[in-house]
């Protein structure tokens, strides 16, 4: 998905400090993707990542009986993986490595970008008329930026069983439960789903720093209600999560170690230079280093113009 934000300078991204546990709601913003409504949970001004996760969108729920209300046309990536987790509905993924996957609620799409690829992404020809899910972001460390591009597709992830709810772990490792996803930092994606009433125990690695983001409902934690349109940062130093809901609820838990590397942020690219994101763009403008996606009918995504300051843009 494109990081929508064409007329932002581009953002530096320091190196996050590990904290101690600590409970920071920061509203989501709202950003417009065609038909779709878009809350961005990162990067935001108080806080550019959590782990190596350093994006975070959700779009819907929608319901529709007509029209195409994802319509990503061809852009680039590099530095990253892109992480699609659908809770309904369907979106077709098509990139320029000749893959094209229909993912579906449950299952996940991995894309890693490594030094360079480029992807649509369109609500297919007969979908089912609802649409909810999150797109994120996993900045690549040193060893693995510019590796091969790469796309992976799983039906299904592995879930714990809880008492109080079920937790799909679609990205990394809990409780010795590892996604088959292939990652290259230390870290954990997970679905939380909760009925009402319910209080659930969820282990965390105390290394990590965590997250949680409410799809829907609203729960407990350290006593304090969360709900959804907010980014719950949790620090490090925890075990585990208790959580109460009050309604029936589906979070989304992000975490890892504390990235340990500055990264630059533009667009689609995640890099470590502005050097490297104006090559990048450059690339992508003259049709060189991505490829292209074949079957994607429609004229791909312009670059937006590079703008660049010695600070960046606290709110981009």
């Amino acid at each position: 998905m494109s990081n929508l934000l064409p007329d932002r300078d581009i953002a530096n991204c320091p190196s996050e400090h590990a904290m101690p546990p600590v409970l920071e709601s920061t509203p989501a913003r709202t950003e417009s993707l065609g038909q779709l409504t878009i809350r961005r949970s990162l990067p935001i001004a108080r806080r550019r990542t959590v782990g190596p996760w350093c994006f975070f969108d959700r779009y819907g729920p929608l319901t529709f009986s007509e029209g195409k209300p994802m319509d990503v046309a061809p852009h680039p990536h590099i530095g990253l993986q892109t992480v699609s987790w659908l809770t309904e509905g369907e979106v077709l993924h098509r990139d320029s490595l000749g893959f094209e996957q229909l993912v579906r609620a449950g299952g996940l799409n991995l894309m890693t970008s490594g030094r360079g690829i480029a992807h649509s992404e369109e609500t297919p020809a007969q979908p089912s008329g609802r649409l909810s899910g999150v797109q994120l972001w996993i900045a690549l460390p040193e060893g693995a930026r510019d590796s091969a591009p790469r796309f992976d597709h799983y039906a299904e992830v592995p879930r714990l069983d809880l008492r109080g709810g079920v937790v799909k772990v679609f990205a990394g490792e809990m409780d010795g439960v590892s996604s088959p996803a292939r990652v290259y930092s230390p870290l954990v994606g997970a679905e939380i789903r909760m009925g009402a009433g319910q209080e659930l125990t969820v282990p965390l690695e105390p290394d990590f720093e965590h997250a949680l983001v409410f799809l829907d409902g609203e729960a407990t934690v350290d006593r304090e209600i969360l709900g959804p349109e907010a980014l719950h940062f949790l620090g490090c130093g925890r075990s585990e999560l208790s959580i109460g809901s009050t309604s029936a609820s589906t979070a989304i838990l992000i975490g890892g170690l504390p990235l340990g590397e500055p990264i630059v942020m533009w667009w689609n690219f995640v890099a470590r230079s502005h050097e490297e994101i104006a090559v990048a763009r450059e690339a992508w403008e003259r049709g060189e280093r991505f490829g292209e996606v074949n079957d994607y009918r429609g004229p791909r995504l312009a670059a937006p113009p590079l703008r660049a300051r010695a600070k960046p843009n606290p709110a981009s």
